[in-house]
C-alpha cells in the first residue's frame, strides 16, 4: 500500500510540475505579446475608444524610425501578421519581430514619461 501511495504521489507531483510549466509558458507568451501594460476589458464607449486610437496613432507617429512606424502600423492598425509584413518590406520575419519589440519598448517608454 505504501508503494502505491508513493507512486501516486510521484505521479501527482509530476503532473503538477507539467501543469505549472504550461501555465508559466502561457504567461510568458502573453506578457511578450501584450507588453504595453495592464489588460483592460473592452470598452464599448465610442468616445473612449476613439480617444485611445488617436493616442496610439500619435505614439506611432512619434516613433523615431520610419521602418519601425511602418511595421507597428501594419501589425497593429492593419492587423497583419509578422510574416505578411516581412514579405511586403522584403525582410525576414525575425527582423520584423525585433523591430516590433524595439518599437513597443519605445512606445512604452514614451507613455511612461
Amino acid at each position: 500500500m505504501k508503494e502505491q501511495k508513493t507512486a501516486y504521489e510521484q505521479y501527482r507531483k509530476e503532473v503538477y510540475r507539467i501543469a505549472w510549466r504550461v501555465q508559466y509558458r502561457a504567461k510568458v507568451v502573453k506578457r511578450r505579446e501584450c507588453s504595453l501594460g495592464v489588460y483592460e476589458p473592452a470598452i464599448t464607449n465610442f468616445a473612449t475608444s476613439s480617444d485611445d486610437k488617436i493616442v496610439v496613432q500619435q505614439l506611432i507617429n512619434d516613433l523615431p524610425s520610419s521602418t519601425g512606424r511602418t511595421i507597428i502600423f501594419k501589425l497593429f492598425m492593419q492587423d497583419k501578421t509578422e510574416g505578411e509584413v516581412a514579405r511586403e518590406l522584403n525582410m525576414t520575419q525575425q527582423g520584423v519581430s525585433k523591430w516590433k519589440r524595439k518599437m513597443l519598448q519605445e512606445m512604452s517608454r514614451m507613455m511612461s514619461s
